[in-house]
């Protein structure tokens, strides 16, 4: 987005021969009215300004009969409209008529650009302990202010964002809001696609045990460990799912060191569960061969599954997709067969 230089700002009417003149309010860029998450959409532009030379009696005067659209900072400027800084109304007023404003304007005071994200404007009052947030140009002048409504409207908005995102929402959509409140028959139609994806993979999965059917008659234990390792797998990816989502709406990192670390995170908790499915398996059916195939297996399906459980998601974020509706079923099924192939694999090589 350019940003385009606020030309001089106006000037309102005198009020008696010893008020100082007084900017008063720029006109609005049209370019900055585009960004739904952006400082440009909640900035009030009609709020008290004055000059440092200006008095307290003198700024009592000038704001009688106006109105205006946020009245928690007296923003100081200077002649050409740059901001330099702001005391709190209240406490502009409760001067003395002929002190200063510069003598107790707060500087320098905290700004933010039009195009800012309002993630970072809702912020900065609890670090800076302001009442209201200035939005400035790149060149200083004053467009505005971001009032305390705005910035609880902020705080509610990226609170309930966050909250979709632990849910594998990505974005506060239309998209999000029909899936939660549409009539029964959009949502069934909404969701059977992504169950058909289901159904399919579930044949995929019928296909994959039948090609093992030699490795299945030869030794029938094989098969009683299938609902285990699948319910492992399972549970480790929706875990991952909801740790993985949770941090990608906290951190914004890349996806990169994310699916590192969490690949590195399913290989120890494959070690460790493998390590347990070694010595009950070996303990329970005298077999050190087939214990060793089935903890091998855990430990590569652990792995597998962290990593589906966090590239789903936010694959189908970036492809316009809603991960609430695609991600579990569509993971489970990708899941589950690679859990079989990964367990007959290792057990036709083993046994």
């Amino acid at each position: 987005m350019r940003v385009k230089r606020v030309p001089a700002l106006p000037r309102l009417r005198r009020g008696c021969g010893t008020h100082r003149q007084v900017p008063c309010a720029p006109i609005m860029p049209k370019a900055y009215r585009v960004a739904s998450e952006a400082a440009a959409r909640h900035l009030h532009a009609r709020v008290p300004r004055a000059t440092p030379d200006t008095t307290a009696g003198e700024l009592i005067r000038s704001i009688q009969g106006h109105e205006f659209d946020a009245t928690e900072l007296v923003c100081i400027c200077d002649t050409e409209g740059r901001l330099l800084g702001g005391p709190p109304l209240g406490r502009a007023i409760a001067l003395r008529p002929e002190q200063r404003l510069g003598d107790v304007m707060l500087h320098p005071l905290a700004s933010v650009h039009p195009d800012e994200d309002q993630e970072r404007i809702a912020s900065i009052p609890l670090h800076d302990r302001l009442e209201a947030v200035p939005v400035v140009d790149v060149n200083g002048f004053l467009l505005g202010i971001v009032p305390p409504a705005a910035l609880l409207s902020i705080l509610r908005r990226e609170h309930v964002e966050d909250i979709h995102r632990l849910a594998g929402i990505h974005r506060e959509t239309a998209q999000a809001r029909h899936a939660m409140f549409a009539p029964p028959a959009r949502r069934a139609r909404d969701r059977l696609p992504w169950l058909l994806v289901g159904l399919v993979g579930s044949v995929a999965a019928t296909l994959v045990m039948s090609t093992f059917e030699h490795a299945l008659q030869t030794q029938l234990a094989i098969a009683f460990f299938v609902p285990g390792l699948v319910y492992l797998a399972d549970a480790i990816g929706t875990q991952t799912e909801a740790v993985a989502v949770r941090g990608l709406s906290l951190s914004h990192a890349p996806l990169g060191p994310l699916l590192g670390n969490e690949l590195r995170t399913g290989l120890l908790i494959g070690t460790v569960l493998g390590a347990l499915v070694f010595g009950l398996v070996w303990l329970g059916f005298d077999d050190a061969k087939l214990a060793l195939a089935v903890s091998v297996a855990v430990l590569f399906a652990g792995a597998a599954a962290t990593s589906i459980g966090l590239v789903l998601p936010w694959g189908l974020a970036r492809a316009g997709s809603d991960p609430a509706l695609g991600s579990g079923p569509l993971a489970t099924v990708i899941q589950d067969v690679l859990s079989l192939l990964i367990y007959l694999a290792v057990v036709s090589v083993l046994l």
